[in-house]
């Protein structure tokens, strides 16, 4: 008798986490992923021979706080910027690439994402300008490529 109160305890408990993860299974497979929704674009500069460090530095410096303080505030999900180790033929050559993710596509497309924090952050926004100005100067050419992953699976 006492083997078949066990016995039912266990087939209760048993059936009871059956139900929780068949409910939550449930819950998991009827809402869309926030990732779903994430918008990314990667952009793409080549710059004059031998001013790659300057077009870098002065991204980092006037660039990249804006785009942090978007992160900040859950607009832009992640920002990673690379160069490549060796460069490729002329006609293939970029020097500095950032991979945004965007909450979604209608924040990486707002003309205003960053403009709140550049006051904000530059309170000489003639000398930002100036600094942004000499920034583009530095470029051969740019190009911004939307993303999306593909499964493999």
């Amino acid at each position: 008798m006492r083997c078949n109160i066990k016995l039912n305890k266990a087939i209760t408990f048993l059936a009871f986490l059956a139900i929780c993860f068949s409910f939550q299974s449930a819950i998991a497979q009827s809402s869309k992923p926030a990732s779903e929704n994430y918008f990314t674009v990667e952009n793409y500069y080549k710059v004059k021979w031998g001013y790659e460090d300057e077009f870098i530095d002065l991204w980092k410096k006037n660039h990249y706080p804006l785009l942090k303080k978007a992160m900040e505030k859950g607009d832009i999900v992640s920002v990673i910027a690379s160069k490549p180790r060796l460069h490729s033929g002329e006609d293939t050559r970029w020097d500095f690439r950032v991979i945004i993710v965007f909450k979604n596509s209608e924040m990486a497309f707002s003309s205003n994402l960053t403009t709140p924090y550049r006051k904000q952050l530059y309170p000489d926004l003639d000398k930002l300008e100036k600094d942004e100005h000499h920034r583009f100067e530095l470029l051969l050419a740019h190009w911004d490529v939307m993303t999306s992953e593909v499964p493999v699976n």
